[in-house]
Formats: structure tokens, sequence, C-alpha cells
């Protein structure tokens, strides 16, 4: 490929509408253009670097006896309604009515689908088991799409499906796709680590994502320090404290604490810390009010909580549900005298002498204990922190950040047993197919690649996902010299299978210097008057400060070296 020939809109300056790095870098170095809020076209070289993930994927893929097909984008409302899905999944799920006045919705992801499929064509154990996958476009009407390809609405992504006869089939399954991506991301010379996750929209038991690490991304990775436990921040534990607990009661009482709603506030005007107040907060769920306790000075993990009750939906009570549960307003809410259920994290059972709200304006209540009020039953609800204990060891906890790019998911018989997905087991009886479901987020795959993978030059993008491995960098394309030897090298280079382009442009050095580096082009070859009356050449790695010179004959020899090293022919 030729630089003069390429659409390539490069910016000189930081677009004002990036957000991130990446997002910046992309509008940059004219990977993407922004069509609207969440919509992005993909330009020549950023659809360069997305078609080289989609390949070691389909290749990772294949490995492990997985089948490319693809699905339709639009997918009619039967199939969400017969799935329970239709009204659950909210409003990032665009739906639209067709001329017939058909209800459908632009597919978010497939679950529904695959699953109508197999269970029309699969009838016997013997089909089984089957992995389905799909690289495809996605809609989801995210509320604020942002971090460019990120977090867009519109965005590319291989999502897969697996059909089990049993439990230990699906368990192999599910594993043999853990494997696949491991050694998809570690072909796009990515650092991350696999996480416990919450299944959330998709449902099912159990699930892993699959975090780039990088100190810009948007999601906190929890990790012991002492054994292999990792979790996002919505699914990590924490290991229960063993202490002394007392049960005594009755020694409370009322104190005013006029205009104190925070903890940090009553803290202070108590002279007390916050680990010692209790916060009482009141939610709304699809069975009824509830209130939950938690320390002062920590959140409640809301995930935890609509896991552990099993609810549909959780949000926290307006003031008027407040009022009328309490009879006080909010930020005042205490659970002395409460009616309403009440759960309460572990930590909760280990304090006395606590402070909690009084149920009414300006009154707080100290030296409150566990005799004091009923609670349904203590449980592991808050948000897991720094130095928390791990639940499988005596380790602590660590947090890093990461950026999620794939997921996969234990579903089990949630979507089978729905939509009615069966087979004839080897005695002739019907059962539910078990399955499994595993995604990629190929732009994001390339994004965090970026947050990963730079300096204040530009990209740093591996070998196998750069648009380009090579980049031959005629110096001066004036100089006949200089343009024979660096045409010479790049059709060698050509010939050899590098993925080559030939900076042919005539512009200034600096500007084609800076656009390699912008691009983030693994590797340079610059051919230059000065090295030519030597007979060398300049070789420079991204990722290196400095070039190597060499003879012009040996850099064919030298770049094949090169990029088996960093290709891993």
């Amino acid at each position: 490929m030729l630089f003069s020939q390429m659409f390539m809109p490069t910016m000189k300056e930081d677009p004002k509408e990036a957000e991130v790095l990446s997002h910046r870098l992309m509008l940059r170095a004219g990977f993407i253009r922004k069509l609207a809020s969440g919509i992005y076209t993909w330009l020549p070289l950023g659809l360069r670097s997305l078609r080289k993930v989609e390949n070691i994927v389909r290749e990772e893929m294949n490995k492990k006896g997985a089948q490319e097909l693809l699905m339709p984008a639009v997918q009619p409302k039967e199939l969400w309604v017969e799935s329970g899905r239709w009204e659950f999944y909210g409003k990032e799920l665009l739906r639209f009515k067709d001329r017939g006045d058909h209800e459908h919705c632009l597919a978010p992801t497939h679950e529904e689908v695959v699953t109508d499929l197999v269970r029309r064509e699969v009838r016997s154990y013997r089909e089984l088991p089957l992995i389905l996958y799909q690289i495809q476009t996605k809609f989801r009407d995210e509320i604020r799409p942002r971090f460019g390809v990120m977090r867009s609405r519109e965005f590319i992504m291989k999502d897969g499906y697996s059909f089990d006869a049993d439990e230990a089939g699906a368990e192999k399954s599910y594993m043999a796709m853990h494997d696949a991506y491991e050694q998809i991301f570690r072909r796009c010379g990515l650092r991350f680590r696999a996480v416990e996750a919450d299944t959330g929209q998709i449902g099912g038991s159990f699930s892993h994502e699959f975090m780039v690490l990088a100190e810009t991304g948007e999601d906190i990775i929890i990790s012991c320090n002492n054994c292999g436990y990792a979790a996002n921040l919505e699914r990590a534990e924490v290991r229960a404290v063993a202490r002394s607990i007392t049960n005594k009661g009755g020694s409370y009482r009322k104190v005013e604490t006029p205009g104190k709603k925070k903890v940090e506030d009553v803290a202070s005007f108590l002279g007390i810390e916050p680990s010692k107040l209790i916060k009482t907060l009141l939610y709304a769920t699809d069975k009824g009010t509830i209130g939950v306790l938690v320390a002062g000075d920590r959140e409640v993990n809301e995930t935890k909580l609509k896991n552990l009750l099993s609810l549909e939906f959780l949000t926290l009570a307006d003031e008027a549900t407040i009022e009328q549960v309490t009879g006080g307003p909010l930020g005042f809410s205490g659970p002395v005298g409460l009616s309403i259920p009440l759960y309460a994290d572990r930590d909760v059972l280990c304090m006395e002498d606590f402070v909690v709200g009084g149920n009414q304006r300006d009154v707080h209540i100290i030296d409150v204990n566990l005799g004091d009020f009923s609670v349904r039953d203590f449980y592991d609800l808050k948000v897991a922190c720094v130095g928390d204990g791990c639940p499988r060891c005596d380790g602590f906890h660590n947090a890093t950040r990461g950026i999620e790019v794939g997921h996969i998911f234990k579903l089990g018989t949630k979507y089978s047993k729905s939509m009615n997905a069966t087979f004839l087991d080897q005695e002739g009886k019907e059962k539910h197919m078990v399955m499994g479901c595993y995604g990629i987020g190929i732009g994001r795959t390339v994004a965090a690649a970026i947050e990963q993978n730079n300096d204040q030059f530009g990209m740093m993008l591996p070998f196998s996902i750069a648009p380009f491995e090579v980049e031959v960098l005629p110096v001066n394309t004036s100089h006949a010299e200089s343009m024979e030897v660096a045409d010479t090298i790049y059709k060698g280079l050509l010939a050899k299978g590098i993925d080559t382009v030939l900076d042919d442009r005539n512009e200034r050095p600096g500007v084609k210097f800076k656009d390699c580096d912008l691009i983030g082009m693994p590797l340079r070859v610059a051919v230059g008057e000065r090295g030519l009356k030597e007979g060398m050449v300049d070789i420079k790695l991204r990722t290196e400060t400095e070039p190597v010179r060499i003879g012009r004959d040996e850099a064919i020899g030298r770049v094949l070296e090169y990029v088996a090293k960093f290709r891993g022919f």
C-alpha cells in the first residue's frame, strides 16, 4: 500500500470532543469519524486493525471447534417476550415497528435468535455439543455514550453460544472458550486478566470478564495479594471477620443533630469516626420496600443485594416513600422501630454502641446495639475495598483499573427452558440444553490496546493488530536513489508476506515521521540520503527511542527477524 493513495485524514491538534486517550488518538490518526452520538465510521486505517482482531478471533474460535454463522440484526418482539426480556432489558433495547405494524428490536445480543435456531434444528444428543459464533454489528441505546468506540451505541461484537447435553459438557465448553479468549488477547499483544463478574442483563449462573489492564480503565479490578482470586467491583467478595458478637440493647438514647444528614457531618458533630455510624438505606424493589444496613464508611453493593434477594429491579426509595415508611425525612433513617424487612452487612454483626438515624428530622440515636432492632440476616453486602480480606485465603485485596474487552457466561438452562430448546437423550427422554454465552467487543479491543500502548507521540500498537507491521519511509522522495532503495525494500517485504506500507508522499520529513508515530507503526525503515552515502538505512521499533543503522542490503532480513520475534512466527 502507498501512503499517497490512502484515505488517511489525520489531525494535528487534539479534537475537543475526545474524552479519553484512545478516542483522541483514534480521531487524530484517522481511524474513526463520528456520525452521530455513539455511532462511528471506521476509516481504512482503523478498519485494518479491526479486521486483524476479527481474524485472530476467528482463528482461535475455529481451533476450539466453534462454527461461524451470521444472524439477523433485526429481531421480532415475540422471541424477546418468550425469553422474558422484552420489558426487562430496558430502554437500551431499540424497539420499532415495521410497515406491517409488527414490533421488532435492533439486536443488542443474540441469545433469543440462536436459541430459536437451535431448538428448530437440533433434536438429538448426538448433535451436541455445539458452539456457534458470529461477528456482527450490535446496537444498544446507551443513555450516555462516551469514550469513543469504548462505549458506543453501535459496535462490532463477536458473540458465541454453546449448547450441551449436561452440566459437565457445559463446563467443558466454558473452559474451552476461556482458553480461547486467553489466547486471543495474548495474540493481540495485550496485558489482561480474567476476573469473576456479575451476569447482568444476559443472566445465568456464573461469568468471567476479560480485562485489559490500563490506568485509564473505567472498571476497577479487585484481586488478592496472595492467591489467584480476582473479580470486578460488582462481584468482589469480602472475607468475614471473626469478632465477638453482642446482642445487648436497651441503652440507646436520642440526640439532636440539627441539619446533619451526611455521615461525615454527623460524625464530626458527634466527635466520632464514620465507622461508628450505620447507614440505613431504603430501596424500592419488586418485592416491596426493604432496608439495608452498612457501616458509615462503606457503600452498599447493589449488585450483591439484587442477586441475594433475586430481585427483578432495585432502586433507592424516593423521599415520599422514606417519609411514609420511617416517619422522618431523607437523611435521618434508622433501623430502630422499622417494620420493613432489614438486611445488614456482616460488619454490622460485629459492631456495638453505634449511631443510627432517629427516623425524625434533626435526630440521631446513639449507643445502639443489635438487640435494639431485628434484621432478617447478615450478608456480604458492601463494596469491596483495598485492604479487605480475600474470601478464598488469608490474603488481602488490591485494586487495579481495567477495560472490559470480553465476557463469558454460564447461562445454564435460563433460555432453553423459557424458549423450550430441548433434545432427546440416550434414553429417549426430552431434556433442556445447557447453554453458555461468549462475547468480545472487537472495537473495544482496538481502543483498549491503544489505552495500554501509547506515548506522547501517539499509538504504540502491537505488531498483530497495527494497521501495518512495517512502514518504509524515504526521507526525501525527490531523491531518486532513496526512492529506488525504499521501493526495493518495500516490494521485498511484501513478497515475504509482511504487511508493509510505503510513505511515498512529497511531504516534509517531520510530517512523515510524526504521522508514523501517531499511527503507531510497529517498525519503521527510514531511507535517507546521508545514510545511503554509506550504504546504510535506519530501522527503528516504535517502542524504542533510537534507530539502529544497518546495511541497506540487510534491511529485509533484519525486518524479518524483528517481525518473527514480535508477531510470533
